[in-house]
């Protein structure tokens, strides 16, 4: 362990570094952990808020079917929502992120499912609101948007009147809130079957000892530079999920009849048409998204060139899909300079919006290292009405870097949405949820690019950069087309078997990576690993958030006039207008190839530059 880390190491667990292990919950230093308390003292406040909430449901009932009587009673019932919709979010986030501490404390983890449990009641008791509304004639409605007393709202009755064909009476709104755990029923058994109950077999690692292998450790295995470690690993894995292909089948197929019956009830001609409508994002931008990528596939498949080459390989197989094409640099950071790398990264952002950084660093915003029991992984989340909170788990990792980069762009829109919105357009809808945190993410390594002087580095941040481009514009969009495609076939009454998704992912793959790969028949079945197509038409997100965020890193960096303040007042925008137009009057047009252009562009860029350093 080089001296600055190990330093690092026993500053933060107290000055007692531990063999091996990972320190408990309470070995950490409190410097190192966010601060809940910021949100409730203590478990007594906390549920102080809980019982408020729980009996201002009963207050609903006061409003149910006397929403049209005056201006008056319907500014109340909105204020009585967004009054306990702040408290609602506070106790769901604290309660989740004090489960997220340590998993093995069963008394936050009760939290947690108590949260959800008053989450869903408060769904219902408030699912009145917008069929009842939606009730009332277009020359009323239009009477409350144009009111003194309801103008804050004139956005919310706006979009009531676009979507009115597809919002259902009163009673069958709230038989569908009723329903909404039986619709998770197909993304929850795969969890519990995926996280809980299925086992893999042991495999070697790159030393030859025996490992079970896992999910987790796959992630790892199939990036050793040992060709026989990730091929063991990647036939290990996906054979595993081989034996439960029948049933996966199933509850993806019971997933997609969901969203089919969802779309069919509410009026809508497509699932896909329905679960973009939400947020009045067309269906050509999906479609938009489909045919660019397919339009461009020529760089994937002379990246796929590149990395045989790179690899020294004569065939290139799956499974050398993610193992760095040069030497991975251990660059051991500790996370003090991880700041300050993020931090002269998005200098360019302004002065602000560096200081907003900074108090989020300083200020218990960010729960840093790995203790045991932890939550894996890391995420920016928060509610309104608290600052927003960062989970990591850093370990030193330049990878790790761009995670806080990406997870503090997350928490500062949110800072922003919150800080200049109203509670009902406070939040930001994941259309954009992924522009700012990888705009960070484009300015740290363009920053880092400019400022390597070594030639190896540069050669890993240019296989870095090509593999986020990879993995989240094509790949996701690979994901994109098979969800499109599986709807489709099942709208159309075709029955979605194994073998016909196996086939499927597998005519998909030659299609993306060309012919310069091996497509082997074990992974057909990798669409049965993929949590997301449980929330059906979710994954193109990556794909146009990181398409923006290329478009505003390069414009910004080439300092093009006005596009900074452009930026940073889509940041505040929350979701006071609907997401295409926040991004285009930001300067980005995501209803046009332009932008996914872009971003390929950059690819063929910096696939060039690391072929000519090779």
């Amino acid at each position: 362990m080089p001296k600055k880390v190990k330093e690092d190491h026993e500053r933060i667990t107290k000055g007692k570094p531990r063999k091996g292990e990972l320190p408990a919950r309470d070995e950490i230093d409190s410097l190192y952990k966010w601060k809940l308390e910021n949100i409730y003292p203590s478990v007594k406040e906390w549920e102080q808020d809980y019982h408020r909430v729980e009996r201002g449901l009963e207050e609903f009932n006061n409003y149910r079917g006397n929403l049209g009587s005056s201006m008056e009673i319907m500014a109340d019932c909105l204020g009585l929502d967004e009054d306990l919709g702040i408290s609602m979010g506070k106790v769901l986030v604290f309660a989740n992120m004090k489960s997220h501490e340590d998993t093995s404390v069963t008394e936050f983890q009760a939290l947690a499912d108590r949260a959800m449990s008053l989450m869903v009641r408060y769904s219902t008791a408030t699912s009145f609101i917008v069929p009842e509304i939606n009730c009332f004639s277009e020359e009323i409605i239009n009477g409350y948007m144009n009111s003194e007393e309801l103008a804050e709202y004139s956005f919310f009755f706006e979009n009531i009147l676009r979507m009115k064909e597809h919002v259902l009476s009163t009673a069958e709104e709230e038989i569908i809130a009723r329903t909404g755990e039986m619709a998770h029923a197909p993304e929850n058994i795969f969890s519990m079957l995926t996280n809980a109950d299925m086992k893999f077999p042991i495999v070697r690692d790159e030393k030859g000892n025996k490992v079970e292998l896992t999910e987790e450790r796959y992630f790892s295995l199939i990036k050793s530079t040992d060709r026989k470690v990730r091929k063991e690993a990647f036939r290990a894995l996906h054979r595993t999920y081989r034996k439960y292909e029948n049933s996966i089948a199933a509850m993806y197929s019971s997933s997609v009849k969901t969203d089919i019956f969802n779309s069919r009830t509410r009026k809508y001609s497509s699932s896909l048409g329905s679960a973009l409508d939400n947020n009045n994002i067309p269906v050509d931008v999906y479609s938009n998204v489909i045919d660019t990528v397919n339009a461009n596939l020529e760089p994937l498949h002379d990246y796929v060139n590149l990395r045989k080459k790179g690899l020294g390989v004569s065939k290139l197989h799956m499974y050398d899909l993610y193992v760095p094409i040069v030497e991975e640099i251990n660059m051991d950071i500790p996370y003090k300079k991880a700041m300050e790398m993020v931090l002269e990264g998005v200098a360019p952002l302004g002065g602000g919006y560096l200081e907003l950084m900074k108090k989020g660093f300083n200020e218990g915003w960010v729960d840093i290292y790995e203790n045991r029991g932890k939550r894996k992984g890391a995420y920016s989340w928060g509610s309104y009405g608290t600052h927003p909170y960062v989970l990591l788990n850093y370990n030193y990792t330049l990878r790790d870097v761009f995670t806080v980069a990406h997870e503090m762009g997350h928490s500062l829109h949110s800072w922003f949405s919150h800080s200049s919105q109203p509670y009902i357009y406070g939040d930001y809808t994941i259309f954009l949820a992924e522009v700012a945190s990888t705009t960070n993410e484009a300015l740290l390594i363009e920053h880092l690019l400019s400022r390597s002087n070594d030639v190896e580095q540069k050669k890993y941040l240019l296989n870095y950069y090509l593999e986020q481009i990879r993995t989240t514009v094509y790949r996701q969009t690979l994901f994109a087309e098979f969800e499109k495609r599986t709807h489709e076939l099942a709208e159309n009454g075709q029955a979605l078997t194994k073998d016909l998704m196996c086939g499927l992912w597998h005519e998909l793959n030659e299609k993306y990576y060309g012919p310069g790969i091996v497509v082997d028949e074990d992974v057909d079945i990798e669409w049965a690993r993929i949590p997301h197509f449980y929330s059906a038409f979710y994954v193109y997100q990556y794909v146009t958030g990181y398409a923006a965020a290329t478009a505003f890193s390069r414009k910004i960096l080439s300092g093009e006039p006005g596009v900074r303040k452009g930026y940073l007042e889509f940041l505040e925008k929350g979701s006071s207008d609907y997401s295409i137009n926040i991004l285009k009057k930001a300067g980005v047009d995501m209803s046009v190839p332009d932008p996914l252009e872009q971003t390929i562009a950059v690819f063929r860029e910096k696939l060039a530059e690391l072929d000519s350093l090779l």
